[in-house]
């Protein structure tokens, strides 16, 4: 079973529509959340937008606030178990302003605005962004 290089990993990961983001919280319990997100070079981004959420205290972001290491993971499952894989990204986390704060921020929300063009048409992500570093691309594929 093939695994893939750091650079397939990465396009894959960087086509991919969702991924889950783990983060781990104060007492070492990991949390595990799906997000979207936009890749440029190493840094992979995400922001909190308008989709419907409990609280605006996102655990996500006290955890990477306390614990910068992620890991997310973007994968495609189907029956035909021959079309299976999946890519991840391992690296360090960063809470940033939102867009209208910081000139970063507003970069990383254009890139999401032009992946999720219909999801975000008219209504920018308007909370917190967060850029991961990241250090390690790696992944599998079925064959």
């Amino acid at each position: 079973m093939p695994a893939m290089t750091g650079g397939r990993a990465r396009e894959r990961f960087a086509a991919a529509r969702v991924a889950r983001l783990a983060t781990v919280d104060d007492l070492g319990r990991p949390h595990l959340v799906p997000v979207v997100f936009a890749v440029t070079g190493d840094t992979l981004a995400f922001a909190v937008d308008h989709k419907p959420k409990r609280t605006t205290e996102l655990k996500r972001l006290a955890n990477i606030r306390r614990r910068p290491g992620v890991c997310l993971l973007a994968d495609a499952y189907d029956e035909d178990w021959d079309r299976l894989w999946w890519a991840r990204a391992d690296g360090t986390a960063t809470v940033l302003p939102p867009a209208d704060a910081s000139e970063v921020s507003a970069g990383y929300v254009r890139l999401l605005m032009e992946k999720y063009r219909s999801q975000y048409a008219g209504r920018r992500p308007a909370g917190p962004v967060v850029a991961v570093a990241v250090a390690r691309w790696s992944g599998w594929q079925a064959t």
